[in-house]
């Protein structure tokens, strides 16, 4: 297996793995132009995407941290991203090179002063699975076997710089403008912060798992904060398959609803009892047991749903809100993506963009039970994120719209929407949660 004996930790040396990605990247378009000579528009495209999403990958993978953590987050938009993006990016979720053993012992060392082996009965050197910030080892203490996560070098001192590096790029590509734009990517950078710090992870896994245990077929792992630090986490050996490996070989049509239910269930009960949810709902972060049960990983990036955000935004998802222009356009401007110095031709443009996104999005709130196994409806929304994404008159237009909030609550409900529709649930109570309060 490869591994990676160092990771650019200092500004100047992540500077110059993007300036190395993006010199690769300028040399594909090049190619490109002149594949357009000898094939068709259509095939040229796709090996551009693909020689470009492999470059960038390789790129970000050596670096770790905020900028690999940025492509996973893009890999669970399948349906505004081209697919080859999607399928590396992808890799970013649990399967990147590993620290080599010698990297991962002096990690570890570093932080608790002692070698793994003094601390644990048993400690394996070699990782489990590697992701975007940290990767797994299996470890064993008093019979118990566990799983300790180590968070890669200089990770957390890079995320600021890492994102003053992309900052200018997504700017660029999501035609952001005006002074207050700052918002978007301190979130973003807050996040990120927050994730890094195992400390605040422990307490909000030990929060989430105590309140959401009655949930039906749903298991959490036990947290151990004597084995942990800022940087080191330590919890229960979970035994499963990832949901992804699950969902490729799955034929119960039972045991995919079942689990459908959990998830779901899981995520509106956060959404609308806590007002803080699990904001990572990739297929990395959940595990199939062998009796069933869907378990939860990883609770470092949570975000709290303020009233403020959470009233308007499930207002406008109800049927009598986009069926009535005045309410609809008044929701729209309260959550900040009409603005007040929008030109007339835009305060239109994004209306009819968001009417028609949102009476497609929303349409699972608006039946008692949903089928996401229906290919028509996750195919709509693909044409629909495809067309606007070709669409010149939104490239000109200021993006610069929408609460800060968007960003991570729209991320969860594109991953669960996805999560769903891998496990084929095909009959899900959608108001289910309102009876586990």
């Amino acid at each position: 297996m490869i591994t990676l004996d160092k990771i650019p930790t200092t500004k100047i040396e992540r500077a110059s793995k993007l300036l190395q990605t993006g010199a690769k990247v300028g040399i594909n378009y090049l190619k490109y132009y002149g594949d357009k000579i000898t094939s068709t528009e259509e095939e040229a495209k796709e090996k551009l995407n693909q020689s470009n999403a492999g470059d960038i990958y390789d790129g970000l993978k050596e670096m770790r941290g905020s900028a690999l953590k940025v492509a996973q987050m893009l890999s669970m938009d399948k349906s505004f991203l081209p697919k080859a993006y999607v399928e590396k990016f992808s890799l970013a979720q649990f399967s990147v090179p590993p620290l080599s053993p010698a990297l991962v012992v002096k990690t570890f060392t570093k932080y608790f002063g002692m070698h793994p082996n003094k601390m644990f009965d048993k400690f394996n050197t070699q990782s489990i699975n590697a992701a975007s910030i940290g990767q797994v080892h299996q470890a064993e203490k008093d019979g118990k076997k566990l799983a300790v996560k180590i968070q890669y070098p200089g990770v957390a001192e890079s995320i600021s710089s890492d994102l003053a590096l992309v900052k200018p790029i997504a700017i660029k590509m999501f035609n952001i403008k005006g002074k207050d734009s700052d918002k978007y990517f301190k979130e973003v950078e807050d996040k990120l912060i927050e994730e890094t710090n195992y400390i605040n992870e422990i307490k909000q896994s030990k929060e989430i798992a105590e309140s959401c245990a009655h949930i039906p077929n749903l298991k959490f792992p036990k947290y151990y904060s004597q084995y942990s630090t800022e940087r080191i986490i330590t919890m229960d050996w979970m035994n499963g398959v990832h949901l992804s490996e699950f969902t490729a070989v799955n034929t119960n049509q039972e045991l995919a609803n079942q689990l459908g239910q959990a998830l779901w269930d899981f995520y509106m009960y956060q959404m609308h009892v806590l007002k803080k949810v699990h904001a990572d709902p990739h297929p990395g972060n959940f595990l199939i047991s062998e009796n069933g049960e869907l378990i939860v990983l990883d609770f470092g990036c949570m975000k709290v749903v303020p009233e403020s955000f959470y009233v308007p935004y499930f207002e406008l998802a109800k049927p009598e809100s986009i069926q009535n222009p005045k309410i609809f356009k008044e929701k729209l401007y309260e959550l900040e993506i009409l603005r007040p110095d929008d030109s007339p031709q835009e305060v239109l443009f994004f209306y009819d963009m968001f009417h028609e996104m949102l009476s497609l999005f929303t349409q699972p709130f608006h039946k008692e039970t949903f089928d996401f196994s229906d290919t028509q409806f996750f195919g709509e929304i693909a044409a629909l994120g495809e067309r606007y994404a070709k669409n010149s008159e939104l490239r000109n237009m200021n993006g610069n719209r929408g609460s800060k909030h968007f960003i991570y609550i729209n991320r969860t409900f594109f991953g669960l929407y996805n999560l769903m529709h891998d496990l084929k649930a095909n009959h899900i109570s959608i108001n289910r949660f309102i009876t586990l309060k």
